[in-house]
């Protein structure tokens, strides 16, 4: 230990400390009680570096380095859900039938709109300078603007439903989601995803997992989930049901399940876990986990049939065991009663023979009665 230092106080007056090169400043006074009066001490700040020779890293950066293991998946920060801008349905069937009506309009005006129809309007009859003979630039601008405002109005029509959300992009760009209900009208342009945000429960396959021991397990389990982010679920990876598969799948290699027989409090535990890693892992693509339940254990193929070997032998043994000292317990209770009523005076020698014999006798008669 190097000797005590000592560092002018905040009062003026030196207060005597110790200080080594694995503890930080300790002032002297604190070490008994009988000294003077205490003396205030600037002290360094309680940093406990490394020592020396030793290689032992610094404790402040083992945190650092245990937080950094595991890093959260990542998506574009930039990637949220935001309204699309639609309209009510009226609005396109309004302007589908205004595109309608201006077609008919510059028919009758070019007079190639058939007498019955024009009769059946109750259009007067009007022949134009272009006649039957043919139609003008005029007219045929007239009909390239109506049809494209029919074309607009009635493709974009689109009915909304509950539980349901559209996804709209233009030319690879995000352009909004609807999630509205009833007749709307979006832009035909616009491509249109259709994706489902009612609450979801998938029931999978036999995974493969493990309990505490490190056995092989099949489990089946229910994962109730949602879509919350329709545009990171469905632009920030590239399938979002398989995606969650695949999470729960890795979520089970991670933690041990509880295997069949084992206490229920187990089952809880890794239910818990699971849910939290899941959660975890899918969070940041927009998909909210809610559980994931274990809903059937047992023991993979491979080993099965072994547990089944070792369970039957332990049963076994537990009632041989059993038989043995129910058979044990007869003989000595008959050989006491005989000895202590007078019926039989009996010597080392004898008393062996009748133990045998008593011994063989329950065994055989037990034998003849078991199953």
């Amino acid at each position: 230990m190097p000797p005590a230092g000592s560092e002018r106080s905040v009062a003026g007056r030196p207060g005597r400390v110790i200080r080594t090169e694995s503890t930080t400043a300790i002032p002297v006074h604190l070490l008994f009680r009988d000294g003077p009066d205490p003396v205030p001490v600037r002290l360094r700040p309680t940093v406990v570096g490394r020592r020396q020779g030793t290689g032992e890293q610094s404790r402040l950066r083992r945190p650092a380095a245990e937080a950094s293991r595991s890093p959260a998946p990542r998506v574009d920060p930039g990637l949220a859900e935001r309204p699309a801008r639609v309209l009510p349905g009226g609005a396109g069937v309004l302007a589908g039938m205004c595109g309608a009506a201006g077609c008919v309009a510059t028919s009758w005006w070019a007079g190639v709109l058939p007498p019955a129809v024009t009769v059946a309007f109750g259009l007067p009859a009007h022949a134009g300078a272009a006649g039957a003979a043919g139609l003008g630039p005029a007219q045929w601008a007239t009909y390239a603007a109506a049809g494209a405002l029919g074309l607009f109005g009635f493709g974009g029509l689109a009915r909304g439903r509950t539980g349901r959300a559209w996804v709209l992009g233009l030319f690879g760009r995000y352009r909004g989601t609807v999630r509205r209900t009833g007749l709307l009208w979006v832009n035909p342009l616009l491509l249109r995803r259709r994706v489902d945000v009612r609450l979801r429960h998938w029931r999978s396959e036999p995974m493969q997992a493990a309990d505490r021991g490190g056995v092989a397990l099949r489990v089946v389990v229910l994962v109730v989930w949602r879509v919350r982010d329709t545009a990171r679920a469905t632009l920030g990876v590239e399938d979002h049901e398989r995606y969650v598969r695949e999470c729960v799948e890795a979520a089970l290699l991670r933690v041990p399940v509880k295997a069949p027989g084992e206490p229920g409090g187990a089952a809880g535990t890794a239910q818990d876990a699971l849910t939290r890693l899941v959660a975890a892992d899918a969070g940041p693509v927009g998909i909210e986990v809610f559980a994931v339940r274990p809903v059937r254990v047992e023991y993979a193929p491979e080993v099965a049939a072994a547990i089944h070997r070792r369970r039957i032998a332990e049963l076994d043994a537990r009632q041989r065991a059993s038989a043995l000292t129910s058979v044990v317990d007869s003989v000595e209770d008959t050989v006491t009663r005989l000895t202590l009523r007078g019926l039989v005076d009996l010597d080392d020698y004898e008393r062996k023979v009748l133990v045998k014999d008593l011994t063989v006798a329950f065994c055989a008669g037990r034998g003849e009665a078991g199953p």
